[in-house]
């Protein structure tokens, strides 16, 4: 099995919310219930304060900002992770001289409902199933791999 990897095109990001990102999903090779964006606040620069009917989490990877929500701030750093219900207004305040990094997550319930009737009995429901089956055995494979690899670095 092959390892999916999208690539960021950094030099193609689009501007949107008053920061610059790129859709990862959808994605070709994965169809899932949720959509993700990478996305860069630029340096002592604030995104569009906005709000919209999808729960929304922040993952941020890099620099910090103040996250805003419903009025009150709060840091947000490199690690951080927040949650947007529906409704909630939201933007970032970057008032550093480096960019802030982060990855956007939203879905609602309908992007749900659609995942779960293209995939009733579909090849990826089929893999699911049988990993779910092979756990143990995969755990048992992958701790003897780790064990090899442990016993051969120490040789």
């Amino acid at each position: 099995m092959v390892v999916h990897i999208s690539r960021l095109d950094r030099d193609n990001l689009v501007h949107e919310y008053s920061v610059d990102t790129q859709r990862l999903q959808p994605w070709a090779v994965l169809n899932a219930p949720f959509e993700v964006s990478y996305a860069v606040c630029r340096a002592n620069t604030v995104s569009k304060l906005h709000t919209h009917h999808e729960q929304e989490i922040f993952v941020a990877v890099s620099g910090e900002v103040e996250v805003e929500c419903g009025g009150e701030r709060q840091p947000f750093r490199a690690g951080d992770v927040c949650y947007f219900t529906p409704g909630q207004l939201h933007r970032v305040h970057n008032h550093n001289d480096e960019d802030f990094v982060f990855t956007s997550i939203w879905w609602d319930p309908e992007m749900s409902h659609r995942f779960l009737a293209e995939h009733a009995g579909s090849e990826t429901e089929k893999l699911a199933a049988e990993a779910r089956e092979k756990e143990d055995e995969n755990a048992a494979t992958a701790a003897a791999i780790e064990n090899s690899e442990r016993e051969g670095a120490t040789a």
